[in-house]
């Protein structure tokens, strides 16, 4: 059995009900610590688990004012069109990877039927390499194959932007330049062309201190307006414990998402990380890059039949 799962395991008697298995085409790109992608998947009829810089200054605080984040917002955006790599494991919706896609859509179910109905929801991970991004894109894009729910996905990690990258749009404008009064949030959010419900927030021009933009009035009021424009937010959220920006972006959502990897992900920094959550806002783990072996050892109710 994997440690991760272990530890988990023997945290909580209840993490059946906080772990959602996944098992994805891949794992997050990691400048920093790479790790290569594990690709174990079974043949198709065998049964699955599922569920699952440049740097620049922050602006004045006259320049902070310059753009307002208002109630107001365009009916249309801008509309952009993805360009992703040939092998890529963001968005597997289509039928070259129907497994990895249902499981995703069973996350979303999980999330979707919380009897908390989180609607800004925070994607974050106990450190790097685990599959937070890859997670957080392909959780709002299962949300977003709904065809009543409209969903904004935000590249909260500014530090470490790689949401505008995994798509192949532009990284620019974006959340930073929004909160920094460089340009309004209605001119920084894009539509997606291939997924009409999925509209993208970038993380915008890298700076040096993001943590001075979150703590600020602007943020929370950025928070209130997608509130109202969509019915679900997904944020990608830095590394918990690693800089105050995670803290600063979970304290305005309704609910959080950790992402752990097998063999992977530190396990003392997981079950620290695990504390810090309040109970309340612990929507569930999710667990990455899973291998068959452990797909067939998780609860029955996670199983399904492959056609």
């Amino acid at each position: 059995m994997s440690k991760i799962f272990e530890a988990l395991q023997k945290s909580s008697g209840e993490i059946s009900d906080i772990t959602l298995p996944l098992m994805t085409p891949g794992a997050e790109p990691d400048t920093m610590d790479r790790e290569a992608p594990e690709h174990d998947m079974v043949q198709e009829t065998a049964p699955a688990a599922a569920e699952i810089a440049a740097m620049t200054d922050i602006p004045a605080c006259a320049e902070m004012e310059a753009h307002p984040v208002g109630d107001a917002m365009p009916v249309r955006f801008g509309i952009v069109s993805l360009r992703l790599a040939a092998e890529s494991p963001v968005l597997p919706f289509d039928v070259d990877h129907a497994r990895a896609g249902e499981q995703y859509r069973m996350a979303r179910t999980k999330i979707m039927q919380d009897p908390r109905q989180p609607r800004l929801i925070a994607i974050s991970s106990a450190g790097s390499g685990d599959g937070k991004t890859i997670t957080s894109i392909n959780l709002a894009g299962a949300m977003a194959l709904k065809s009543e729910a409209r969903v904004l996905l935000v590249d909260g990690d500014m530090r470490r932007s790689q949401i505008a990258v995994l798509l192949g749009i532009p990284p620019a404008p974006g959340l930073a330049d929004v909160l920094g009064g460089a340009c309004a949030l209605e001119d920084a959010i894009v539509q997606v062309e291939q997924f009409p419900n999925l509209f993208v927030l970038p993380g915008g021009k890298p700076i040096a201190n993001p943590t001075e933009l979150l703590d600020s009035r602007r943020w929370a009021s950025l928070c209130a307006a997608v509130r109202r424009q969509f019915k679900y937010v997904v944020f990608d959220v830095p590394p918990m414990a690693t800089v105050a920006d995670y803290d600063l972006i979970q304290a305005h959502c309704d609910g959080v998402v950790m992402v752990v990897r097998p063999d992977h992900t530190n396990r003392e920094l997981c079950l620290r990380a695990l504390d810090t959550i309040p109970k309340d806002r612990l929507l569930g783990v999710l667990m990455n890059c899973v291998r068959d072996w452990f797909l067939w050892k998780t609860a029955d109710r996670y199983y399904y039949a492959a056609n």
